[in-house]
């Protein structure tokens, strides 16, 4: 059994992305265990990339910040090797194929499975390329989450059953970011997913308050959130960590 199902264990999940190292990996380390410490079901951390072509302006900038601080896949691996001392809820890497590959795909997914990451969203693989990085996932026990997106129609059963750790539901078409509403039909490709598989499915893509995580968490199981939070680290900085740990605690409050 994956480790990621602990995280939907005990009702809806709710789960926070942070980009490591914005504004440094002190701060990121901070943020991580207040939001664990406030009810964060799953942590979503994000290896930042140059071209994160499903990024946002929110998210693009925490990149940028964060690669222009020094930040390395290596020093991440470090950073979760120390956080895996504190921190034992599940947490996957949120990352680009280009990542994987470069650092070498064995290489990347053995240290994953050996820092205690227990899965990995690639956002740009196609579902019909996974099989570049499956089989090593599967050799290696970390969990490699598919994405269904609005446009996935009827390809979603196909990509259901399949699915492995929990299945990530893009609510809208676009990129990451904050959105005042979300009209997509979730309900019809929750029910799809549902017909096809056992494993938990989450939404993320443009929640930012406690109703739309309600919502959201209404029809799945769980609720995912990223730009929001890194608008806070982006405005608190290094003080962030506590105001990010308020927004965990309304948000896990409000899906509860």
């Amino acid at each position: 059994m994956s480790n990621i199902n602990k995280a939907f264990a005990n009702g809806k999940a709710f789960i926070p992305f942070i980009t490591c190292g914005d504004p440094d990996l002190q701060t990121t380390a901070e943020v991580v265990k207040a939001a664990a410490d406030n009810g964060a079901d799953l942590i979503e951390l994000g290896i930042p990339f140059s071209d994160p072509t499903a990024e946002g302006p929110v998210i693009q900038g925490a990149n940028i910040r964060a690669l222009s601080g020094g930040v390395t896949t290596d020093k991440i691996f470090d950073f979760v090797r120390d956080i895996r001392k504190e921190v034992t809820i599940p947490m996957v890497f949120m990352t680009y194929a280009n990542v994987v590959f470069s650092y070498g795909a064995e290489k990347f997914i053995s240290t994953c499975k050996e820092i205690g990451i227990d899965g990995l969203i690639l956002p740009d693989l196609p579902y019909e390329e996974k099989d570049e990085f499956l089989p090593v996932c599967q050799k290696y026990g970390v969990d490699l989450v598919s994405l269904i997106a609005p446009t996935s129609a009827n390809r979603i059963s196909m990509i259901a059953k399949e699915a492995e750790g929990f299945l990530y539901i893009v609510s809208s078409l676009g990129v990451t970011g904050t959105r005042s509403e979300i009209k997509t039909d979730l309900a019809s490709i929750v029910k799809i997913v549902r017909e096809n598989t056992n494993i938990p499915c989450a939404i993320g893509f443009g929640i930012s308050t406690p109703e739309q995580a309600k919502k959201m968490s209404d029809i799945a199981d769980g609720a995912i959130v990223g730009s929001a939070i890194i608008k806070i680290i982006e405005k608190y900085g290094k003080n962030s960590p506590k105001y990010v740990g308020e927004y965990v605690k309304s948000m896990k409050d409000a899906i509860r």
